[in-house]
């Protein structure tokens, strides 16, 4: 077999770049092993050449200029960790069409643009891999494609943004309050300086739009996703949920019915008792449910150098096979262009609300009246902690299974209502079939 390297062209030199160099030189051996011929790093492309990087790529293989990377006859691989949509998806679009294999961790412009991305790589003949995209160091994206392909998928449940996971997982053990929970994973480097991506659901939503493209073989974009963040929820949400038998999760859902996708990220009560309920910390899950092989659940760090560089030379390894193998890529996914997306209003399911009230006789009734003219239904109710000097009371419902749109108006009413000071919260809980 020819020994002729395959060239990895590599664009940022980040958390994540440092990363997969770092694992180019120290695995070289069993890498070349792997796929047959030696993989080498050949150009990496950065901002600035002078900065330090310790133990990073040597200053040779450094520029500052992407032609360096893309005319490099010796580049089989452009490998790109940049981040962000621009020039990212510019330089992906260019590797591509010059005939190179493109490997991206990419999340936003997969969820913007894949279908587009894909196409253009089977006109040229190279492939395009990207399951470091989702859900870091979890694989995820390769089980969809291959492993459960003959699944046709009913639901996603999905935990996929650590800083959030890490966020709601001190609210609930510490008892403390969002800013608090923020500022500390802020400090152990968990959260960005602006986590506004991360804590509003956008980061979740990219990665929503993606798995729900491949899982429904839909198009699905992340402006089709219904996006709800964490800032809302206080301590008493957890203190609540825990007496009621539930955890609070950034929830990323997707479900298909009668040919319509929805698709929502929001927080979400949680049986205590299920599997997801458990994921806690930084770590990521992935729960399926498909027709075959019943519920499958991905668990694993998400992100991270290392965790992160796992998956992209994963996808590295799996392109130089087929280089070294001279291997026909595969057919790009054929996606329907006419599935539905459902809108959130259409969604059925309970509810969690912690209303600020009047502390008087006939609150819960003027309440009841509101919901039940809706045909929203109260589960239970429970008074909690009152304010004396205020005269007013915190009291939390849990209701029936009720529509979206019913809860929304009801909302508005509620918060019109004079014996209600304020509308605290309002949660979804999401429900497990056994």
């Amino acid at each position: 077999m020819s020994q002729t390297s395959i060239g990895i062209g590599l664009l940022g030199a980040g958390v994540v770049g440092g990363g997969v160099a770092k694992v180019l030189r120290d695995k070289a051996g069993p890498l070349g092993a792997l796929t047959g011929r030696p993989v080498t790093l050949e150009g990496v492309l950065v901002r600035d050449i002078g900065k330090d990087r310790p133990d990073g790529p040597p200053v040779v293989l450094l520029t500052t200029n992407i032609d360096d990377i893309l005319d490099n006859p010796r580049v089989h691989v452009v490998v790109e960790l940049m981040g962000g949509e621009t020039p990212a998806l510019d330089y992906m679009l260019k590797s591509i069409s010059l005939g190179k294999h493109v490997v991206t961790a990419n999340k936003e412009v997969m969820a913007r643009h894949g279908p587009e991305i894909l196409a253009l790589a089977q006109k040229k003949g190279v492939q395009v891999l990207f399951e470091a995209s989702v859900a870091g160091g979890t694989p995820i994206i390769a089980p969809l494609l291959r492993d459960l392909v003959a699944n046709d998928v009913l639901t996603i449940h999905a935990i996929i943004n650590g800083t959030t996971n890490y966020i709601l997982t001190r609210m609930a053990q510490e008892g403390v309050d969002f800013d608090v929970a923020l500022k500390e994973a802020q400090e152990l480097g968990y959260a960005e300086a602006d986590p506004t991506n991360d804590v509003e659901g956008v980061d979740a939503a990219y990665k929503l739009a993606i798995l729900s493209t491949l899982s429904f073989r839909a198009r699905v974009k992340d402006t089709d996703v219904h996006r709800e963040g964490i800032t809302r929820l206080t301590a008493s949400d957890f203190l609540y949920a825990s007496e009621l038998g539930y955890a609070i999760k950034l929830l990323a859902i997707a479900s298909r019915e009668d040919g319509a996708v929805q698709v929502r990220v929001h927080p979400a009560f949680v049986p205590a008792d299920v599997m997801i309920a458990k994921v806690d910390g930084v770590l990521n899950a992935v729960e399926i449910e498909t027709d075959l092989a019943g519920r499958v659940l991905f668990h694993g760090r998400g992100a991270g150098s290392m965790p992160t560089a796992s998956a992209v030379i994963a996808d590295i390894v799996d392109i130089a096979r087929n280089v070294a193998g001279d291997v026909v890529p595969p057919a790009s996914l054929k996606l329907s262009e006419d599935v539905r997306i459902r809108p959130m209003l259409d969604l059925e399911t309970k509810y969690y609300l912690r209303l600020n009230v009047a502390d008087r006789s006939g609150v819960l009734a003027q309440i009841a009246s509101v919901l039940g003219q809706l045909d929203i239904s109260i589960a239970s109710f429970i008074q909690k902690k009152s304010d004396e000097a205020a005269q007013t009371a915190e009291i939390v419902l849990m209701t029936h299974r009720a529509k979206e749109a019913s809860m929304q108006e009801a909302l508005q009413l509620l918060e019109a209502l004079e014996v209600v000071v304020g509308v605290g919260n309002m949660v979804r809980v999401e429900e497990w079939q056994s």
